[in-house]
């Protein structure tokens, strides 16, 4: 991706890409280092270049290969344009390869997607979604887009809406779910609510509820992880399925059910585009099961 704009002031280059092309720090060092990946008026150029009013800046943005393999795999892509791709995420599979896992994931096979598209482009996830959460998980397709991102999260400034098939009701139709998340030592994935944590914030809001089972909206003011699913736990509804935070009565209904994987969905994501500003609204075509009685 290239990126260019006019100087209207006097300045070495790296401020100019940094206040005026909105680069990063670190992009900028990394890209310091490419041949030709700088220039002004069309001529390669070190960052600590002078750049006059009326010169040509521009960035050459060409991401490096992943470290890890490219494969052929099922995607479903809600999504694309030259900044951003968004994809249909189905429960079991996790987004980006971990130390204990090098393949199968989505980022394995969105960087075969990349290649057999032509597309020099690298693997930035967004939005990351638990290995058994579906619904839209949203990529950045290069280190500029995906610092826009960043910067986009840290204000608040993406909007997610989940829905959860849960046991149990909540007893007000609407509320807030504020209740710290902590992550105790010891290297544990799982999460606890503990006024050690950091806070964190949960909207939700009841749309069907009977035989002792409900579907929520829940709508994150803040991203901490297995936030929700916690949220849910600690608030006396846990999620249906899930295998961790979980009580002994929804453990066994959700295995009386045949739910053995957690019925949560990132159904919709919201935003203003991070190079156009047009807003942008993507929607999952995934959904939870809830069934409506206890019984049996």
């Amino acid at each position: 991706m290239r990126l260019s704009c006019t100087a209207s002031r006097e300045a070495e280059l790296s401020s100019i890409l940094r206040r005026e092309l909105g680069l990063s720090a670190g992009l900028v060092k990394r890209l310091k280092w490419q041949p030709a990946a700088l220039t002004v008026n069309g001529e390669p150029a070190h960052t600590n270049r002078l750049v006059l009013p009326g010169d040509l800046v521009a960035a050459e943005i060409d991401e490096q290969a992943e470290g890890y393999p490219a494969e052929d795999g099922p995607l479903e892509l809600l999504y694309e344009d030259e900044y951003l791709l968004a994809l249909d995420k189905p429960a079991g599979i996790l987004v980006h390869p971990s130390p204990r896992r090098n393949e199968g994931t989505l980022a394995n096979y969105l960087a075969g997607y990349y290649a057999r598209t032509g597309q020099r482009c690298a693997v930035h996830a967004v939005t990351r979604l638990d290995r058994d959460t579906m619904g839209v998980a949203l990529f950045a397709k290069n280190a500029f887009v995906q610092e826009k991102f960043r910067r986009m999260l840290e204000a608040g400034e993406l909007h997610k809406t989940y829905l959860a098939a849960v046991f149990g009701c909540p007893a007000a139709p609407s509320g807030t779910i504020d209740l710290p998340v902590w992550k105790p030592p010891g290297g544990t994935l799982v999460r606890e609510v503990d006024a050690r944590g950091q806070r964190a914030v949960t909207d939700y809001r009841v749309l069907e509820a009977s035989g002792g089972t409900a579907l929520l909206e829940l709508s994150p003011r803040t991203g901490r992880t297995h936030q929700l699913r916690l949220h849910c736990l600690a608030s006396g509804c846990p999620i249906l399925g899930d295998p961790q935070y979980a009580t002994p009565a929804s453990r066994a209904f959700s295995e009386r059910a045949g739910l053995h994987t957690q019925q949560l969905a990132a159904v919709r994501l919201a935003f203003s585009h991070p190079a156009t500003g047009a807003p942008l609204v993507l929607r999952s075509r995934l959904g939870v099961k809830r069934p409506d009685s206890t019984d049996g």
